[in-house]
């Protein structure tokens, strides 16, 4: 029996290696002798560094970069030696996480530190650079880790922008002299899973906005601001990609990517899986766990159980999704390649109850689980 266990992480509560490895503790319980294989997953988001490195046996890095408000935090990235490839969370130094609630303001955070973290990884030697974008408490066009990476950017009375979004209103020339020439020798690739815009009613602004503090006011200006920074770029640059699928993901640092350093956009959880080596992993396998915290229809939008359930139908293998808790919309998952899904609660409780008890209740679900499959087994 070979069993495949490629969750995402369950977010404030578990990685997805913890999630991972508790489930492997309930299978094994059941089937003492099952190959079980861990590949632990992500999809751009919070994770995707751990779950790359702890496949490929990277390196942990780190590195002291100016956060979302320009105070100094100390961010994490990751490091392949072999193949020069450097893996940053943008959210590790540009994230949500990184301010608190009452303390959000989509119009003046900024991604600096996000460049910066690119600067070391030109520093280390990197040849490929994976940008998982997802978690951002930024909204400004990724203008700020541009400035990192040595674009300038004036206002009419030619001195350098302040940061954040809104700034970008004031922006009235754009030079590429001082744009790090290493970056031309770089291969970028986007790992995120959203395909929004740059701007309008499904862009950056409008979108995520109000989730990094922004009221319906501002996220008019700054939408505006975002159009005015494109038009800017358009002028300078030999692409205009604001309207391309993925320009608005974390507040618009996709299309700063894209538009200044070529990057190519890819669902995060099909990097991950190539980087994991989980087609190989599938191929011969009974079985595949997936699983994230909230399993709905969101999920379709090219979260880990969509990507992993992808690739596993590609091979017939059946997949179970184990989720922190089941959503409205998850059934459509069944006409993806999920062919059961399960929640984690064994009966009501809070959801500080059922993070703080994750692994007993991961373990027990996949133990139910692997006796139901062994039951269905002995009765063909």
């Amino acid at each position: 029996m070979k069993i495949i266990i490629a969750p995402d992480s369950f977010k404030d509560s578990l990685s997805a290696e913890g999630v991972a490895q508790a489930i492997a503790e309930g299978l094994a319980h059941v089937w003492p002798q099952a190959r079980l294989i861990q590949c632990p997953m992500a999809d751009g988001g919070e994770g995707t560094v751990a779950s790359i490195l702890a496949a490929c046996h990277g390196e942990l890095r780190s590195h002291t970069v100016r956060g979302p408000l320009g105070g100094a935090v100390e961010a994490h990235w990751g490091w392949l030696a072999d193949s020069h490839t450097a893996i940053i969370e943008m959210a590790e130094a540009s994230g949500l996480q990184r301010v608190p609630p009452a303390q959000r303001d989509a119009c003046t955070s900024s991604t600096y530190g996000t460049g910066e973290l690119i600067r070391a990884a030109l520093d280390a030697g990197a040849r490929r650079v994976i940008l998982a974008i997802g978690g951002s408490a930024t909204n400004d066009g990724g203008a700020g880790a541009m400035q990192a990476l040595g674009v300038q950017l004036f206002d009419a009375h030619h001195q350098a922008l302040a940061p954040g979004g809104l700034a970008l209103a004031q922006l009235a020339r754009i030079s590429l002299e001082q744009l790090d020439p290493r970056l031309a020798h770089v291969r970028f690739e986007i790992a995120a899973d959203v395909n929004n815009p740059l701007c309008g009613a499904h862009g950056a602004s409008a979108i995520f906005g109000p989730q990094k503090g922004a009221n319906a006011q501002q996220v008019e200006h700054l939408d505006a601001a975002l159009g005015h920074f494109a038009d800017h770029c358009a002028k300078v640059l030999p692409n205009d990609v604001r309207d391309e699928p993925g320009s608005g993901a974390a507040g618009g640092l996709g299309f700063a990517a894209k538009a200044f350093l070529g990057a190519q956009f890819r669902a995060g959880v099909e990097v991950v899986a190539e980087l994991v080596g989980l087609d190989q992993a599938v191929r011969g396998a009974d079985l595949v766990i997936t699983g994230e915290g909230r399993f709905d229809a969101q999920t379709l939008r090219g979260k880990t159980p969509f990507g992993v359930a992808r690739i596993a139908r590609q091979h017939n293998v059946p997949v179970i999704v184990i989720a922190g808790t089941l959503g409205e919309g998850y059934e459509q998952m069944y006409a993806h390649g999920v062919d059961a899904a399960f929640a984690l609660p064994s009966g009501p409780m809070s959801l500080e109850q059922a993070c703080s008890e994750a692994p007993r209740l991961l373990r027990e679900r996949a133990a139910d689980i692997a006796r139901l499959w062994r039951l269905a087994a002995l009765k063909v």
